[in-house]
């Protein structure tokens, strides 16, 4: 239901687009998580489907940018300004009412990107 795209090679300070596009359904709320090697799964952020709302991790405030184009049912995280601490996997998930930052409770998950900076 969930099928994430986007993710790549870039050097550090460029920038990449990953998107989320959601089928079979519309859910309350969208994030972005990433997970490096060795280390748990981390909130990135977030957006609502149907209300004007945006999450962010502290980290990547300032340089990531989600967004949605609801008549593509696409969630859309644009990343600037990238570092090698960004790299990971990049997994999409979706779940019903408000965003949350832990990612126990989201239902859906996308396959995940990789995304990779070089320095």
């Amino acid at each position: 239901q969930l099928q994430a795209s986007g993710g790549g090679l870039v050097q550090a300070g460029g920038s990449l687009r990953l998107s989320c596009a959601a089928s079979g359904r519309t859910f309350s709320s969208l994030g972005w998580f990433r997970q490096a090697p060795g280390k748990g799964r981390e909130f990135v952020a977030a957006i609502t489907w149907t209300r004007p709302g945006t999450s962010y991790a502290d980290s990547v405030k300032g340089r990531f940018t989600v967004s949605r184009d609801n008549t593509k049912n696409t969630v859309y995280l644009q990343m600037n300004s990238l570092k090698p601490e960004d790299s990971a996997v990049y997994y999409c998930a979706a779940k019903g009412g408000p965003v949350r930052f832990t990612p126990d409770f989201y239902e859906h998950w996308g396959q995940g990107t990789q995304v990779t900076v070089s320095s």
